[in-house]
Formats: structure tokens, sequence, C-alpha cells
């Protein structure tokens, strides 16, 4: 059994906000990451049992989608190579809006995918490209 499989069945994942801290189920956390970026709020946080983190900033249509071994950890990101442009409107909790390249994030479709599939097994899908921050 992998590491990452072994973390799948000892970790639960919870947004650090709106959500009360209860366990969120892949589906249910795509659920909400839908409703709250549809609503205007275009970055969210989930924490899991580990101290892990998994965070998600779009602007609608894209999203930076990181995933961190704790707090200060650089961590990874979900990446889109030849993705020749960037995009703007990616609007943190604190109100500043950020551009980013657009190798730098992905599809919120695919976004949703990797937040699912993290949740589900602890880790990025395989076919998911992904670069290290560390």
């Amino acid at each position: 059994m992998t590491e990452t499989m072994d973390k799948a069945e000892t970790e639960s994942w919870a947004f650090t906000d709106g959500s009360g801290g209860r366990p969120v189920t892949p589906h249910a956390a795509v659920d909400l990451l839908r409703r709250r970026i549809a609503s205007g709020v275009l970055e969210s946080w989930l924490a899991a049992s580990d101290g892990r983190l998994l965070a998600v900033v779009s602007n609608t249509e894209r999203a930076m989608v990181r995933l961190l071994d704790g707090e200060g950890d650089p961590g990874g990101h979900a990446t889109d190579p030849g993705a020749g442009t960037e995009s703007d409107g990616f609007v943190l909790a604190n109100g500043q809006s950020d551009t980013y390249p657009d190798e730098d994030t992905v599809p919120l479709g695919e976004a949703l995918r990797i937040v699912r599939h993290v949740i589900a097994t602890g880790g990025p899908p395989t076919d998911a490209t992904w670069t290290i921050d560390r």
C-alpha cells in the first residue's frame, strides 16, 4: 500500500471557514467549492486532520490549486503547461486581486477534479501536471 493510500484511509478534510470544521466527502467538498465560487467567494482552504492544507483560488474560469504539507510549506501546485497567457481576477479573502500565468492555474473543472482526488486519495491524480515548489 502506498503512503498516499495510507493517508486517505486515516485523514479527513474540512474547510477552514464556512463549514463548521466538519469533515467533508470529496463530492461534498466539490459541491461546496462550486457554490462558494458562484457566490463570489474565490479563495477556499481545506485542512486535513494531519495538518496538510489544500488551497483553491479561482477567477471563476481557472483556479490555482496548491497542496501544502502544513503552514509555511511551499508545497506544490497544479499546472497547465503550454497555456500561453495570464488571467486576472483571482480574488483573495483579504480583497487582493491577483493575476497568474495560465501555466500556474488549471481550468476550473480540472481544479475540482484534482480537489476531489486529493480528498479521496491523499494526493493529486497521476495524470495531473504538478509542480513541486520546494
